[in-house]
């Protein structure tokens, strides 16, 4: 474990993404939606860890940690519990995953969840699914007890996902990175337009019924394709996407997926984005599959776009004459145009997380303070309610006029505002203490 060479500290986030892993390494980490719940609350049960999230995509698997100090200072900390969660749940050694991560502390971990949330470290730069997926992942964490508040410690996680979504409509409303709606399914669809020149004539087939599949089919329809085939595993989803889609010039319909394998060669490209757990042959389509494909084709070819992580389409099909397949990966040409057609609005992008980190850190710094500040007030209050209440039963059998009450009162109130002033300016002004200091 200690190939990870991580560092303790109280926020921590670690985690692999397009840049840094090939979707071989992030499809053994990549985690559904429907063991999301359990993989969140499994990591937080980690000795040592109090708060935790995770987002896995097709493009990252990230892990968002709060440190225990507790577990901290009992050799338990963050780095080694998610040393452990790595290689426990997902039967991983942390030393061959070493090469592939990132991991960010404190204030470089909380710009990196602000550039995220903003789809800045997207592939497809200024992409809105992402934000989605933030959330989706922050409602998973709240609502398995992974992300709380207790009495006496309030939560650190959750009003700083608060903020990264506040930082992200900011950064959506005050520049043009979103202007056009791009994501993974419409450059996976552009490919698919520069592949062919034309999408006039050609069958498409979506295996999925998922938003990106959604989008890819809107996407394809855009860019001319007229015959549209849907395939998922729940069929009224498959339905619900076709016949959202049938017009008079659009011809849709749907192959129940038992009958997939049997049906697939009726279509020219073949886009997959289910996200089914893909091991050895359990991949939707494997070789044999594909070469079964390719003689009900009659040879012609076939491609395959594969936006799913962990991939739909086995590698080896590409290998087979008349098949082509193009994985999330191979997106990342296509992405870069994109990037840099961004570049500006990217950089102002870049300005408003950078001015929202520092924004963010100093309340975080003045948190003690203020809640030292309000500790005092409310105790030099009970005290002078206290006196009052006294004052006012010695006085029981000649009590005060209300005049005299109101300006006993003021008066109290005025000598314990003055008492307390240079008490709460020091507070107020007083240096936060570095977190490296705070950690020694």
């Amino acid at each position: 474990m200690s190939a990870l060479a991580l560092k303790p500290g109280s926020l921590l986030l670690l985690g692999v993404n397009h840049t840094t892993a090939p979707v071989d390494v992030r499809e053994r980490l990549a985690i559904s939606s429907a063991r999301l719940a359990d993989a969140t609350r499994t990591l937080a049960h980690q000795p040592g860890i109090r708060e935790a999230m995770i987002l896995s995509t097709c493009n990252r698997v990230e892990f968002l940690v709060n440190q225990d100090e507790a577990g901290e200072a009992a050799g338990q900390g963050s780095p080694a519990a998610l040393s452990r969660f790595l290689h426990d749940y997902f039967a991983l050694a942390p030393a061959s995953l070493a090469p592939h991560l990132y991991q960010f502390r404190e204030g470089e971990a909380v710009r990196h969840l602000f550039r995220v949330a903003s789809s800045l470290d997207s592939m497809v730069v200024g992409e809105p699914q992402i934000l989605g997926q933030v959330k989706e992942s922050w409602n998973v964490a709240r609502e398995v007890g992974a992300v709380r508040s207790t009495d006496s410690l309030p939560s650190t996680l959750d009003p700083l996902l608060q903020r990264a979504f506040s930082v992200a409509k900011r950064v959506r409303s005050e520049t043009e990175i979103g202007a056009s709606s791009v994501s993974i399914a419409s450059v996976a669809v552009d490919l698919a337009r520069k592949i062919f020149g034309s999408l006039a004539g050609k069958s498409v087939l979506i295996v999925g019924a998922g938003k990106m599949a959604d989008l890819a089919a809107r996407h394809l329809i855009a860019q001319g394709a007229t015959t549209l085939l849907v395939s998922n595993r729940t069929e009224a989803r498959a339905q619900a996407i076709a016949d959202s889609l049938r017009t008079p010039a659009i011809t849709t319909g749907v192959i129940p997926f038992a009958q997939l394998h049997a049906e697939a060669h009726r279509a020219d490209i073949v886009i997959t984005s289910t996200g089914a757990t893909a091991t050895g042959d359990d991949h939707v389509f494997t070789v044999a599959a594909a070469r079964a494909l390719l003689q009900r084709r009659r040879n012609r070819p076939v491609f395959f776009i594969d936006i799913a992580v962990p991939r739909d389409v086995a590698p080896g099909i590409n290998e087979l004459e008349g098949c082509f397949v193009y994985d999330i990966d191979d997106l990342q040409q296509s992405a870069q145009q994109n990037q840099r057609s961004r570049g500006k609005e990217a950089a102002a992008a870049e300005s408003i997380v950078a001015s929202e980190v520092d924004r963010y850190q100093q309340r975080r710094a003045s948190a003690p303070a203020i809640e030292a500040i309000k500790e005092l007030q409310l105790s030099a209050e009970a005290l002078r309610q206290g006196e009052l209440a006294r004052t006012a039963a010695r006085l029981a059998a000649e009590p005060l006029t209300p005049a005299q009450q109101a300006a006993v009162d003021a008066l109290t109130r005025s000598l314990t505002a003055k008492l307390l002033h240079p008490q709460l300016a020091a507070l107020r002004t007083a240096p936060a203490e570095p977190e490296e200091a705070k950690r020694k």
